[in-house]
């Protein structure tokens, strides 16, 4: 499974790095419905940190930002989708038993990782930067400027969804 295609389907909601339930089900090969009925039998699985059920607003918010939830991703469903955050999808592999789901948190945490390294390297480089500014007493323009695109969130254009 490709990194990138997952990494498309991280969400920044509530502050938290999330992925969708409608997406997961996707990746997993599962309807939704069940994968959202395997959550609820196992609701004492997933505290507030691990899994939350989107508002009607930040649903609305989200489908406005993503041009992309079309049908199938969810867009007529009933219920509001689940966001899952990095602890919640590793708690998935204990709801969802089958070797597929196993195979897809394995790519999913790696995703989280590469994503939270690439916000850490980039952070590094920028304090690296910011000391040689400071012995030289010059100031690299463009190099901030690409350090401020890189550090910054992919959806930091959006509107932040929730609180």
């Amino acid at each position: 499974m490709q990194l990138a295609v997952i990494q498309e389907k991280v969400l920044t909601i509530r502050g938290f790095k999330v992925m969708l339930d409608f997406d997961l089900a996707e990746l997993y090969g599962v309807e939704t419905k069940v994968l959202k009925q395997s959550v609820r039998r196992n609701l004492d699985r997933f505290p507030d940190d691990f899994m939350f059920e989107l508002t009607k607003e930040e649903y609305q918010s989200l489908r406005s930002q993503i041009v992309t939830l079309e049908i199938g991703r969810g867009n007529y469903s009933k219920y509001l989708p689940f966001a899952f955050t990095e602890q919640g999808v590793a708690m998935l592999s204990s709801v969802l038993k089958s070797k597929k789901a196993m195979e897809v948190n394995i790519a999913i945490m790696r995703a989280f990782v590469m994503i939270r390294q690439h916000y850490l390297d980039s952070e590094e480089l920028k304090i690296r930067i910011e000391k040689l500014e400071n012995e030289m007493h010059v100031k690299f323009e463009d190099i901030h400027q690409a350090l401020k695109y890189l550090l910054d969130s992919p959806q930091s254009d959006r509107n932040q969804i929730g609180f």
